[in-house]
């Protein structure tokens, strides 16, 4: 359906201007209504094919969108010449030579092809410079600008010579055209797919202009050419072409292709040209001194214009330079931070391997433990049975219990912090799991000056989450806030619970040194340990748990001195907590 559509339009466009044209032409006799419906469709083919060319503008990617925005800017310089001399043939009655610039626009506007060219869109590249296609467009158009007030402006507006003006006119504007169109050839050799057929569309748009361009420049010598003639058609009929060629684009599929090899992906050909002029420029400044016999005001006037323009040109070829040093700058600064993450992140596997043998050997140590446990706690409920409660081996049968059921506890906790299984989110007792994440971190705090408090509330509202992946997150907070304590030689880790209005809030706030860059800590391989003692993925890892949980979590330093991390997770209210996620046992401060 949609290509029907555009079979439709594609052919109205024909028949209504070209064909239209044509019926101009032939059926109306020369005079004055042939000559302002002639200007009249001349207006109006540019204005279509300015509209069907930005159709085409609004995709996702921006070099594409900026290709078709550089033909239609093409389009509209061409539209703005035909409009100056529109008026001031038919409003002012103006016969005579155009002014310079209306010459100007219709030289210029082959420059924005140029810089569609140089985007090429079909190709994949790493990153989109567009402001290089910006600053290239305008390197070209000072480059082409130079050539043309410097081969036709004297012998228009310094020494008027009307042959020599026309010589120099035609032939800088065919070499523009022609270098506009060999581009367009070789992007349609080396483009596949949709943007071969794209490219072979303007190919043929640009050869036809070229040829209605020769054709019109030789048939206007003829003393009785006349504004209606059909001489003209081909130049109009090409930009027909560019018009249709932006319905064609409309209706296909566009997907960058990878170039043939890396160079050819990088070129710079624009700005290469344009320096390549830049330097042209005194070459023609010293050709234009010692050997053309140009008149003295030429010759000072082509001097000025060139010293301008190599201010100019230099200034922005400098320009260009400082921003591709930049860039380039930029994307070495993010490799080589590429290539620390890439060597923290081995750091960090190899460091998880070593954990998870050392969490295997510590579940096997702990199946084998749990088996005189078991006997210990036997015999120990044999002396409790045997003995009567006041006597001494009573008592020594009670505390042997005591501790065999504690040391229980503690190989649970083990075991589970050490078993690697899938998320499974249930009712949870958030002062269970915490207990068990202090138990396991007093371990190796008995030689240590450092003491952890947990002040909980008796009651609080369930939560769901995983017990082992918020049992992780609970001990690298505390194994956290007790390095940073150990290095200034001691102080409290203060955890408390609390329910703040549908919330359980956690918060572990310690008597350290602090952080440094509070805003940076949850960033992953940020750290301040020395290398080999952290990678700085835990906290990352514990914010990403949170998140998972629909939870948050916050650090902050504290006024008085020292940090606290502040957790909070969705309570489940009016809902009891399983007994059985972690087991309770009592929390050694010391």
């Amino acid at each position: 359906m949609k290509s029907s559509r555009s079979s439709v339009l594609i052919l109205g466009a024909w028949l209504f201007f070209a064909g239209g044209y044509v019926v101009v032409g032939l059926l109306l006799p020369p005079g004055s209504t042939q000559t302002a419906l002639s200007y009249f469709l001349a207006c109006l083919i540019p204005l279509f094919a300015n509209t069907t060319l930005l159709w085409n503008a609004a995709s996702p990617y921006r070099r594409r969108n900026a290709f078709w925005m550089f033909l239609a800017l093409g389009c509209t310089l061409w539209l703005a010449g035909m409009l100056v001399i529109t008026y001031t043939r038919l409003v002012i009655h103006q016969t005579s030579y155009s002014p310079f610039y209306v010459d100007l626009l219709f030289f210029l506007h082959t420059v924005p092809f140029m810089a569609a060219l140089a985007l090429a869109p079909h190709a994949r590249k790493m990153r989109e410079t567009l402001r290089f296609g910006l600053l290239d467009l305008v390197l070209l158009s000072i480059l082409w600008l130079y050539v043309y007030i410097f081969a036709a402006m004297p012998w228009k507006t310094i020494w008027p010579d009307v042959a020599l003006f026309n010589s120099r006119d035609v032939g800088s504007y065919m070499v523009e055209n022609l270098v506009a169109m060999i581009g367009f050839g070789l992007l349609f050799f080396r483009a596949k797919g949709t943007w071969r057929r794209i490219y072979g569309h303007l190919f043929g748009a640009t050869s036809l202009y070229l040829v209605g361009f020769v054709l019109t420049a030789l048939v206007i010598r003829i003393p009785r050419f006349y504004s209606g003639s059909l001489v003209r058609l081909p130049a109009f009929a090409a930009f027909v072409w560019f018009g249709i060629t932006g319905i064609v684009a409309h209706d296909l599929a566009f997907e960058p292709e990878p170039a043939p090899t890396p160079t050819r992906r990088d070129t710079q050909w624009p700005a290469r040209l344009a320096m390549l002029g830049v330097l042209a420029a005194l070459l023609l400044a010293g050709w234009d001194v010692f050997v053309s016999n140009a008149p003295a005001p030429v010759v000072r006037f082509r001097l000025i214009v060139t010293l301008v323009t190599l201010f100019v040109g230099t200034s922005l070829v400098f320009l260009r330079q400082h921003m591709v040093y930049q860039e380039r700058t930029g994307l070495v600064r993010d490799l080589w931070e590429s290539l620390e993450n890439v060597k923290r992140l081995q750091t960090h596997f190899v460091q998880s391997e070593k954990l998870a043998s050392l969490g295997q050997l510590a579940a096997g140590a702990a199946h084998e433990i749990n088996n005189p446990l078991a006997a210990i706690m036997g015999y120990a409920e044999v002396l409790t049975v045997e003995n009567l409660r006041n006597t001494r081996p009573h008592a020594l049968g009670e505390k042997i219990r005591e501790q065999a059921r504690r040391t229980k506890d503690l190989v649970t906790n083990l075991l589970s912090f050490a078993r690697q299984v899938p998320a499974e989110k249930q009712l949870l007792d958030l002062n269970t799991v915490l207990t068990g994440a202090v138990q396991l971190r007093n371990l190796d705090l008995r030689e240590k000056n450092i003491r952890i408090e947990l002040e909980s509330r008796s009651v609080l509202p369930a939560v769901r989450g995983d017990p082992n992946q918020l049992l992780q997150v609970f001990y690298h907070l505390i194994s956290n806030a007790v390095d940073a304590m150990e290095t200034g030689g001691g102080g409290i880790l203060m955890i408390r619970t609390l329910r703040e209005r549908g919330n359980v809030v956690i918060e572990f706030s310690d008597t350290g040194p602090g952080m440094l860059d509070p805003e940076k800590v949850f960033d992953p391989f940020y750290t301040t340990k020395p290398v080999g003692k952290g990678t700085g993925l835990g906290l990352s890892i514990c914010y990403g748990v949170m998140q998972e949980h629909g939870g948050t979590i916050l650090g902050f330093n504290r006024p008085e001195g020292g940090c606290t991390f502040r957790l909070e997770l969705p309570a489940v209210l009016a809902m009891f907590p399983q007994a059985s996620a972690l087991p309770i046992a009592p929390v050694n401060t010391r």
